[in-house]
């Protein structure tokens, strides 16, 4: 399924009747990176709608703003063509910053966010991480590197060919434009608005999260300025919800009940 939105269109799946859970992918990555949890939450009694970000996956290329604000900006175009009174939100990395955006644009649609290993504020990075994520940036093949050793301890039996599809997918010059915008971003734009939000939070951490020095640090931090709790995964790294999505859905099942 697609919606319209200035400057592109954007694609999206439904599955499961219920409460709305709106899942986003991070950068580089595709809205199937919830195909493990998703079912879970389906099975739960949660309708699950998945979407693909601004150039990426099936959305349409070559847009001119991968801010975490315009992507703020589609996610709440996406309620309101769902016509959701109230959706939680997640936001794996980078649209992190973007559920945030997405909560204090539209507090009446959304009911609560989980930020999931995301970047909702500013972590200065020394000269080797600098050069290392530019790095990334420019090389499919570092890019899908980084997302094995980003699942280190338990990886899905189809993480191969799921890293092969998004090698496919970047080898699209505007594809790889939008996922290289994003992950060179360092200034998080959601951060100046963290206290705008109202809504419950979660905060979700892999325990082996590659990108924070303390990543339990990192979400006592995320939580507290968002008045929320935090919950770390024992064994996940940056993608929780496909390295251990049975973990994942075991932290995230008790805030969606409380929530709704």
């Amino acid at each position: 399924m697609f919606i319209d939105v200035p400057g592109g269109r954007l694609a999206y799946d439904s599955a499961g009747e219920g409460p709305l859970v709106v899942c986003l992918p991070g950068l580089g990555d595709t809205r199937e990176a919830y195909r493990l949890l998703r079912p879970l939450l389906v099975e739960a009694g949660y309708r699950v709608v998945t979407m693909d970000l601004r150039g990426h996956g099936e959305s349409s290329a070559g847009w001119d703003d991968y801010s975490q604000a315009a992507v703020g900006r589609d996610i709440v175009a996406l309620l309101e063509a769902l016509d959701a009174p109230g959706a939680v939100l997640l936001g794996n990395s980078y649209p992190g910053g973007a559920i945030v955006r997405a909560a204090t644009d539209a507090p009446e649609r959304v009911a609560g966010i989980v930020p999931i290993d995301g970047f909702i504020r500013a972590i200065p990075l020394n000269a080797a991480l600098r050069a290392l994520v530019r790095l990334i940036a420019a090389s499919q093949r570092l890019w899908s590197l980084y997302y094995k050793v980003a699942h280190p301890t338990a990886k899905p039996a189809d993480l191969a060919a799921h890293r092969a599809r998004l090698v496919a997918m970047l080898r699209d010059r505007k594809r790889h434009e939008a996922m290289r915008a994003m992950l060179l971003n360092r200034g998080p734009d959601a951060e100046h608005v963290l206290s705008e939000v109202r809504c419950p939070a979660l905060v979700l951490m892999g325990a082996e999260e590659p990108d924070f020095p303390d990543p339990a640090a990192e979400a006592r931090t995320q939580a507290s300025l968002l008045r929320g709790q935090a919950v770390v995964i024992d064994g996940a790294g940056h993608y929780p919800m496909s390295d251990h999505p049975e973990r994942t859905a075991a932290a995230l099942l008790p805030f969606l009940k409380n929530v709704f």
